[in-house]
């Protein structure tokens, strides 16, 4: 870009018309066109002295048509006879209409080439007139506050612009054609401070219909009333909100355009898009500001307590997606409808206006990821990674190869960052399960916390099962040695679930690893219980519970496979065997019938001994096992069923085998203190968790 000549004090042009008179000039100024002449380019003053001109019959010879317009007037009767009154001709209107259509003619003939021997071109003597009435115009038009309420572009602002386009050739003409004639400085000085003031004037203009496009609205039309989209934009209702982006009418758009294009070819473009640049990188911070998302630097966001940075997340995953699937957009449309004249340009301006804001989202993004991590924060990373995944994009097309390039590779930066970071927290759970090494067994052997807090985890993170699918396939490598240790036997049982294709993939393998870590710490805790029979219901609630979850969501059942869930149901029957063969094989053996007989008669003492076993035994389990805890109602059913199948079939028959034996009374009361309708009852009493002592039952 040409720097703009700075132009000395200039000389007005009366002065110059003396100045010319009086040196005895005699310049003939071209006529102006009438509607008969043709449209043949017509000589400017220094090439018309041999050309004749028609002129008024009142026009004196040797006159110009300057001298005529600029002559003052004279007095009726010349001489003071009125026999010699000589009446003058109208004054002619020499408007910037007319001396526009002079200059454009004094501009093509400077484009002319020459042939050799011709004489060069002078400066015409309409010029300065020229040059009056241009700055008149810019005063009118100044301030910009009160102009540009008004209508857009009447007649009077394509005048306006049509003078500044005229200014800015005569400039660069002129300047060139003359800068080694010293006195035309004066004159190019002049020509130079009026484009100097117009462009500022069309600057002015430009910030204003950018920062606020209501100005440039007819006065009255309601804002958005009109609204034309840029170029592209779809009327759908999809894309309703895309189009509504960044809000600038068809008039405005038009009028926008158009400054562009003069004040770049004016060689203002380093202004016009320093002010494109300001104005808009201003509106969008704007923007996301109204969206709650605040510029915070990377120290800022790690001083942030999780709580605080919790909720700025979701701020920053809807500006991310706003700025992707919207406003950029917007912005490069907006962009090249401005500067539809130069692509090159409107893609420089594009990005280096949403660049910025890009890498501050993406610093957001990395200044969470190397926060300290917790379990509890995995979710909201993977909405963050989620985001960063799904709108790339969207702003990939957006940019010019290079940038895009660059983009790519700071956007894909920090969403493997996230996603490391997401894959380390797998690790800590991990390492969590194993360090849960508590002393103190769950009263009642209820489901364990840890039992609860792991299977809600992956259950939940299941949900975003696609999501970590993929984050264990391309982020894996990161995993830390010293997270990945696993039960002793986990090669040999993952075995087991080769045959299950959907197993095959490292997130999977992942949950398998949690869940043996898992089983392997619930099968330690067990052995906490001094009563054998309640580590088994110990086993099953928490297997149950963890059956149960997996069952419950498809997703996480999808990764578990269905062998998984049917090794679980083996496990739960071998652990309900073991506490039935603990607790009620013992009490039925007080029905056996060994010793009972000697000699083909029941032994009285023995059998009493047998009634007395039963009855202290029984009222033992149900006083301990009513305590203990079995919330699955389904399993609590199921235990409650087998148990009596087993202990009331036998103690029936017992009892009416032996019951006649004892003598009645006192003796059978003493020793038959339940009828087997009695132990029914006292067996649906077990596992609610509630201790009730039979004696308190009875009173």
């Amino acid at each position: 870009m040409e720097k703009n000549h700075q132009p000395e004090v200039s000389s007005s042009f009366k002065k110059r018309d003396e100045e010319e008179k009086s040196s005895g000039a005699d310049i003939v100024l071209p006529a102006t066109e009438s509607p008969e002449c043709s449209n043949e380019e017509k000589p400017v003053a220094a090439e018309v002295t041999e050309v004749e001109i028609e002129k008024p019959e009142e026009m004196k010879t040797g006159e110009t048509e300057i001298e005529l317009i600029e002559k003052p007037e004279e007095k009726e009767n010349e001489g003071g006879g009125e026999e010699g009154e000589a009446t003058l001709p109208p004054e002619i209107d020499y408007n910037l209409e007319t001396a526009s259509e002079d200059v454009e003619r004094f501009l093509s003939s400077l484009s002319t080439p020459k042939e050799e021997g011709e004489v060069g071109l002078e400066i015409p003597e309409f010029l300065e007139k020229y040059l009056d009435l241009v700055e008149e115009k810019i005063s009118k038009h100044e301030p910009v506050e009160t102009k540009v309420k008004g209508c857009l572009l009447p007649e009077d602002d394509a005048s306006f612009l049509k003078a500044v386009n005229q200014i800015s050739k005569l400039y660069k003409n002129l300047s060139a054609g003359f800068k080694l004639d010293s006195n035309k400085g004066p004159l190019i000085n002049r020509i130079g401070k009026i484009q100097q003031r117009a462009m500022s004037h069309l600057e002015d203009e430009f910030r204003s219909l950018l920062e606020d496009p209501k100005l440039g609205e007819p006065d009255g039309k309601q804002a958005g009333a009109d609204h034309c989209p840029l170029p592209g934009n779809d009327q759908s209702a999809e894309s309703n909100e895309e189009s509504n982006f960044p809000g600038y009418s068809q008039e405005v758009l038009a009028y926008l355009t158009k400054i562009a294009k003069e004040m770049i070819s004016g060689g203002y473009e380093s202004e016009c898009c320093e002010v494109f640049l300001m104005t808009r990188r201003n509106i969008i911070e704007e923007t996301l500001n109204k969206l709650g998302f605040e510029k915070l630097s990377i120290d800022e966001v790690q001083k942030m307590q999780w709580e605080a940075l919790e909720r700025e997340i979701p701020t920053w995953i809807k500006a991310f997606k706003q700025c992707a699937n919207v406003y950029f957009s917007g912005e490069r449309k907006l962009a090249e409808t401005i500067f539809s004249n130069h692509p090159s340009l409107s893609d420089s301006l594009f990005s280096n206006l949403t660049r910025g804001v890009v890498i501050q989202l993406l610093n957001f993004a990395e200044a969470v990821a190397i926060s300290k991590r917790s379990t509890e924060k995995l979710f909201k990373f993977l909405d963050m990674y989620e985001t960063l995944r799904d709108n790339l994009p969207a702003i990939d097309s957006l940019y010019p190869e290079e940038c895009a390039k660059e983009l790519r590779a700071e956007t894909t930066t920090a969403r493997c960052r996230i996603g490391e970071i997401a894959i380390c927290i797998f690790c800590d759970l991990e390492n969590s399960i194993k360090s849960d090494t508590g002393k103190t067994p769950v009263p009642g052997g209820a489901v364990h916390p840890l039992t609860r807090y792991t299977m809600n985890y992956l259950k939940y993170a299941c949900e975003y099962k696609a999501t970590l699918e993929q984050v264990f396939k391309e982020h894996s490598k990161i995993e830390r040695a010293d997270s990945t240790s696993r039960p002793r036997d986990y090669e040999g049982d993952s075995q087991n679930y080769k045959n299950d294709e959907k197993n095959h993939s490292p997130f999977a393998g992942q949950l398998m690893r949690i869940m043996d870590l898992l089983d392997a710490n619930l099968e330690a805790k067990s052995k906490l219980y001094k009563d054998v029979s309640l580590g088994s219901i110990f086993m099953m609630n928490n297997g149950r519970y963890m059956l149960q979850k997996i069952k419950g969501s498809a997703e996480i059942h999808e990764v578990m496979g269905d062998t998984w869930c049917r090794k679980r149901s083996s496990d739960l029957r071998n652990y309900h065997k073991s506490y039935q063969r603990e607790t009620w094989m013992k009490l039925l053996g007080c029905l056996s019938l060994e010793g009972l007989n000697v000699n083909g008669k029941v032994v009285k003492p023995v059998l009493k001994e047998r009634f007395k076993s039963f009855n202290a035994m029984f009222d033992e389990i149900h006083k301990t096992q009513s305590s203990w805890v079995v919330s699955d109602e389904q399993l609590q059913s199921e235990l409650r069923v087998s148990i009596s199948a087993v202990v009331i079939p036998a103690y029936r028959s017992f009892l009416g085998r032996f019951a006649g034996v004892l003598d009645p009374g006192r003796q059978t009361e003493k020793y038959i203190k339940f009828q087997p309708e009695d132990i029914e009852t006292y067996i649906d009493e077990l596992f609610d968790g509630n201790p009730v002592s039979m004696a308190k039952r009875k009173t």
